[in-house]
């Protein structure tokens, strides 16, 4: 087993307890590494708003699970302290991506962009998060 495949089932074992997002919003986690990771979300009908297109909280949860990965796969101490959401356009295709990486890893704040695409490689969102890893 390479060193992504066993990044990927410790992720899967690990978040497939977020049932939100892995049973109600349907996310799958494609790739994860320490403080990285890859989603997919396949956009159906619960995903799209009264005007049918995709809902920006769809998007939104798919980039916040991504960041939840990429800030927890060494360690599960870090939670979202702030994020920012810009929707740069509609999505083309019923499938999303969001790409989850570090733009600074520090000891007690990490700062993340996360890149969301659709299925022919458009950005979706651009959405930057600030970590805060709390003591247990």
């Amino acid at each position: 087993m390479s060193d992504s495949d066993t990044f990927l089932k410790l992720a899967n074992e690990r978040f497939g307890k977020d049932l939100y997002a892995t049973q109600t919003t349907g996310i799958e986690i494609v790739e994860a590494n320490v403080h990285y990771a890859k989603c997919k979300l396949q956009v159906d009908a619960r995903h799209r708003n009264a005007m049918g297109a995709v809902m920006g909280g769809a998007i939104y949860t798919l980039a916040d699970f991504a960041f939840a990965i990429a800030a927890n796969m060494d360690e599960l101490n870090t939670v979202s302290s702030a994020s920012n959401i810009v929707f740069v356009a509609q999505p083309q295709g019923d499938t999303l991506f969001a790409e989850a990486k570090p733009v600074k890893e520090g000891n007690t704040v990490c700062h993340y962009q996360i890149s969301v695409t659709d299925a022919v490689g458009n950005i979706v969102a651009s959405i930057t998060t600030t970590g805060v890893k709390i003591k247990r």
